[in-house]
């Protein structure tokens, strides 16, 4: 299940392209050497990687949190349907409502942050707007987070966010080097197989939450072993 995280942000990478592809081709990277370019473009993907991690822990820790009233397997269902549901219900029905207010407030913060560090070059400016970036809301990041409270352990949910955000990595790297190799019939090709795939791991979450003895895939729960102890009193 876990390494479903790096095929969604592989298959998700080019709609990253449409929400951070613009970051990525604004980042002041040296053009004039090609190894320098290189480091600084790992060092901004080490920021997003990081990110991505620290979010999944936390995420992480709520389904762990979850897991310890015992629905883990009921947990695994419904975000397996939440996942399908979100794809099949329209954008337009989830965004505009007032509960979003203090997101789009924090949002405008990352993004005033990010247009000051867009005029450095330094190693830490990097840095600092990859870990920004992988603040910024994104519906595909979303999905990845639901996989991560899936999870149930911290670590196992900041591993999941962090394969996601390295299946992203090539081709954020290779539109950067090649400036849009990429045309777009291609990209609205692969985009359509985002919510296809998006569905698939959904329905893999609901399976193994079902408990239907497939190694790997649906282990069968582990059974509750009670201990009963008998105190026998003896008179003298």
């Amino acid at each position: 299940m876990i390494t479903s995280a790096l095929v969604l942000g592989l298959l998700g990478s080019l709609h990253c392209l449409g929400m951070c592809g613009p970051i990525a081709f604004m980042l002041p990277l040296d053009q004039s050497n090609m190894t320098k370019k290189t480091i600084q473009l790992s060092i901004y993907h080490f920021g997003r990687l990081l990110a991505y991690g620290i979010i999944g822990m936390l995420f992480g820790f709520l389904g762990k949190g979850l897991a310890l009233f015992g629905i883990q397997q009921k947990l695994s269902i419904g975000i397996g349907v939440i996942m399908i549901l979100l794809v099949l219900i329209p954008t337009k029905y989830l965004n505009g409502h007032k509960f979003l207010t203090p997101v789009y407030s924090l949002l405008g913060k990352v993004k005033s942050k990010l247009g000051g560090e867009l005029k450095k070059k330094t190693p830490d400016a990097f840095l600092t707007i990859g870990f920004l970036n992988g603040f910024l809301p994104c519906g595909l990041v979303y999905m990845a987070l639901l996989g991560a409270i899936a999870m149930g352990n911290p670590l196992q949910g900041g591993l999941y966010m962090m394969l996601f955000g390295l299946g992203t990595v090539p081709l954020m790297s290779l539109v950067v080097y090649s400036k849009g190799i990429l045309g777009n019939s291609i990209k609205n090709k692969f985009r359509k197989l985002i919510p296809v795939f998006v569905v698939i791991i959904g329905a893999l979450f609901i399976v193994r939450g079902l408990g239907l003895g497939i190694p790997y895939v649906s282990p069968k729960p582990m059974a509750t072993n009670s201990v009963t102890a008998t105190i026998e009193c003896h008179q003298p």
